[in-house]
């Protein structure tokens, strides 16, 4: 099995709880399991200021589809989720980009990994680095390092979960099984210690 890190995204309808919609999705795609998901993030938009701010997460997969059949079940879940794309940078219901496959890198004419920008977004390192501590970007170096050199760019917010028992959260974090797949089992995100 490879391991695969996603980008999650979106600015419209409602993204938080569409993202931890999208979490359990990912968790059903063909050949893949959700290893881990991040919290959810909010950072202002990047391009076109004038729409809303958006919602970020980091999902960290399995799976034993290739890179380009991974890619392609991403797109399908962009469309059944409205995804239109109309405006480069502009609002969406949601986006998702394969951000790292492997080790590999690669450039094809409708996929390149690593992911091209993603060493320049704060709002993508963040929560890969929940994920992934150790994360080395190929071509590029240690994510931890790479979020530190972006002090000038712009913030992204952590989002507290929802009000959940921590112990429910925690027995979620232990492994798939323990909420029905029905139900949506995947890795919830533990709230910051205070």
């Amino acid at each position: 099995m490879s391991r695969a890190h996603v980008a999650l995204g979106g600015n419209l309808g409602n993204p938080a709880e569409r993202l931890n919609r999208v979490f359990a999705e990912l968790d059903r795609l063909p050949h893949s399991h959700l290893v881990q998901a991040s919290s959810l993030y909010r950072s202002a938009p990047v391009g076109h200021a004038d729409q809303p701010d958006f919602v970020n997460a980091v999902a960290l997969l399995e799976t034993s589809l290739s890179p380009y059949a991974l890619m392609h079940e991403l797109l399908e879940l962009e469309s059944r989720h409205g995804r239109v794309r109309s405006l480069v940078n502009g609002p969406r219901t949601l986006d998702l980009d394969l951000l790292l496959y492997d080790h590999r890198e690669m450039q094809a004419d409708h996929l390149t990994l690593p992911h091209p920008r993603m060493h320049l977004r704060r709002f993508v390192l963040a929560p890969l680095l929940e994920v992934d501590p150790d994360c080395v970007i190929p071509g590029r170096g240690r994510a931890d390092l790479l979020l530190a050199g972006l002090d000038d760019q712009a913030e992204v917010h952590y989002l507290r979960p929802p009000a959940l028992d921590t112990g429910f959260l925690a027995l979620c974090n232990l492994g798939r099984g323990m909420v029905p797949r029905e139900r949506g089992a995947w890795p919830l995100p533990m709230p910051a210690a205070s």
